[in-house]
């Protein structure tokens, strides 16, 4: 399976695309950027210099993604989502004159296997979306969330626990600590303010 790239998208040449990922209209892969294989990046959506992306990972319609940023695989990214890269956005310098690659150093938003962002969530940079987490739609995340965690609101805090199935997590009757997938079945064990899956 080849590379399929709409005509009206913008794929530098530099830009590394795995087998079978899909670049569709108006959305913009810069320098240097790298997608794995089988991903699907919406209508609109910019990735920036350098970032990296794994397998399987889908970019909604308009997401921005801006360097330095890391998706692991099977990430998801929902429409309009954005990922900040400056501790202290301006335009300017202190002087006057406008503001080039040598006078800011970019942080990035690392995002963990599995985890969603919802449509017109904000990652504010630097932090690191957790395994498996799902970021509710309009969230903005400040810090760093822990994988399964449920979070939403400005700013995003957690209010529970999901699954790989994007379900959220119901603890069982009588076992406290003990978590069940309403979809799977999967139980999680809570330690310490952390999840972990039962194998």
């Amino acid at each position: 399976m080849s590379v399929r790239i709409q005509p009206t998208a913008q794929v530098d040449p530099d830009a590394e695309l795995g087998e079978g990922t899909a670049i569709w209209d108006l959305a913009q892969i810069r320098e240097h950027a790298r997608l794995g294989r089988d991903c699907n990046v919406g209508r609109g959506a910019y990735v920036g210099p350098g970032v990296r992306i794994g397998d399987n990972c889908k970019l909604q319609n308009y997401a921005l993604v801006y360097e330095p940023a890391v998706l692991e695989d099977g990430v998801f990214v929902g429409p309009a989502a954005v990922f900040t890269n400056d501790y202290f956005p301006r335009a300017v310098t202190p002087e006057g004159r406008p503001k080039r690659g040598d006078d800011w150093e970019a942080v990035g938003v690392r995002v963990a296997e599995g985890a969603s962002l919802g449509a017109r969530s904000v990652c504010v940079a630097p932090v690191r979306v957790g395994r498996w987490a799902l970021v509710a739609a309009g969230a903005v995340v400040t810090r760093d969330v822990p994988d399964f965690a449920l979070v939403v609101g400005v700013p995003a805090r957690q209010v529970g626990w999901v699954g790989r199935a994007g379900a959220r997590l119901v603890e069982r009757a009588g076992e406290p600590g003990v978590w069940e997938c309403p979809s799977t079945g999967a139980l999680h064990d809570e330690k310490a303010g952390e999840l972990v899956e039962r194998r």
